[in-house]
């Protein structure tokens, strides 16, 4: 087995982001590269996309015995990049070192408060990010990738909301997007299509998450015995605040974590098959835990926006390579459960074959032991 070489990049990007628009700034990737000196023509570049709230290396690299599903695919000799996009983890958060920029509801947080902190209306009155500057990041990282490492094509792996950003850019970008790996992705079958008429967006560019509300929610879809192990959720509390050099000093002992607000659009049954590129040239795998209810908003509320369904994307794919699996004993923080192994084993698989039990179409269950079973 090859060493993993491990390189954080700073990756130049001139931002669109309407907070520091214009502003020359540097986008954290962190790369693990397991590729074999001598197989270097045949490396096959990862690239990995968070959602909302984990920032990238508590997502992707936790460091805590066989967590980190980055390693497991480096150590299979794949070539591993993981981004933060702006607001979130080691990259720039624009605006968001001032708590008076947080969520009014969250204020409340700020105990002891900040330093010269008085609760009020934020100073920055908008949303931060929105779903064009998302995916300028995503392509600047994309060409950056491209260009360094003599690929052509980058395999994407995109976590919760991490599919909103990714799936529009594959449908868009075929030639540049070699295959789609969806966890627990976020999906609004009859969200919009269009941007809203005036960006920014009014609000405030960002929340504010605590150790015990990770917990609560985590535990709202604890479906089973052993789904977590004992004293994961501290793990990954602690992770997350080593991406967290402000928000750890706030708040509660155990910190604040600032979580980006952005507005969204582009994401829906519409685009999923626009052009039969998903499913197509793009060929796709969405996997996501029977409990999860993030992802799998049942009853339907009033807002489409906030309506999401997995199963509904696998339907709105047009083309006929695409997968679904669903994993037992699992919820939408999957990534810290006891079912990291197998979903980090079928990635692996994917990665290589493009197949799941050897086909290219169909739903799969799999259970705690990695066994699939056409559902």
């Amino acid at each position: 087995m090859a060493s993993i070489i491990t390189t954080d990049h700073e990756v130049p990007h001139k931002s669109t982001v309407p907070a520091n628009k214009d502003v020359l700034v540097k986008l954290f990737v962190r790369e693990r590269d397991g590729t074999p000196l001598g197989l270097l023509p045949e490396r096959k570049a990862v690239l990995m996309l968070h959602g909302r709230s984990v920032p990238t290396l508590a997502a992707f690299d936790l460091q805590h015995t066989s967590y980190s599903w980055a390693e497991h695919l480096a150590k299979a000799g794949y070539d591993v990049f993981m981004m933060d996009l702006q607001g979130s983890g080691r990259s720039p958060r624009p605006k968001m070192d001032d708590p008076r920029n947080a969520s009014p509801a969250n204020q409340n947080l700020l105990t002891p408060r900040p330093p010269g902190f008085i609760p009020g209306p934020a100073n920055y009155k908008f949303q931060l990010n929105n779903s064009n500057s998302d995916r300028d990041e995503l392509h600047t990282v994309v060409e950056y990738i491209r260009k360094t490492r003599n690929v052509d094509k980058v395999a994407f792996v995109g976590y919760s909301a991490g599919a909103l950003t990714m799936g529009p850019y594959a449908v868009n970008n075929p030639t540049k997007v070699e295959s789609l790996f969806l966890l627990a992705p976020v999906f609004p079958p009859d969200g919009t299509s269009t941007p809203p008429s005036t960006l920014p967006q009014p609000g405030f560019p960002m929340f504010l998450g605590t150790r015990w509300g990770l917990e609560q929610a985590w535990n709202r879809e604890l479906g089973c015995d052993g789904q977590r192990e004992l004293g994961i959720v501290e793990k990954a509390w602690a992770a997350v605040m080593e991406s967290e050099p402000v928000g750890r000093t706030w708040g509660p002992p155990e910190g604040l974590n600032r979580i980006r607000n952005f507005v969204r659009w582009g994401w829906n049954k519409t685009t999923a098959k626009q052009g039969g590129v998903l499913g197509g040239s793009v060929p796709v795998l969405i996997v996501y835990g029977e409990h999860d209810a993030t992802v799998n908003t049942s009853p339907p509320g009033p807002d489409p926006e906030l309506n999401f369904s997995v199963p509904a994307l696998y339907d709105a794919i047009d083309g006929d390579h695409k997968l679904m699996v669903k994993l037992a004993c699992a919820g939408h923080t999957v990534v810290w459960e006891t079912q990291h192994k197998n979903f980090h084993n079928l990635s692996k698989h994917w990665l290589k074959h493009l197949k799941v039990d050897g086909k290219t179409h169909g739903v799969f269950n799999m259970d705690t032991d990695g066994n699939l079973s056409p559902a």
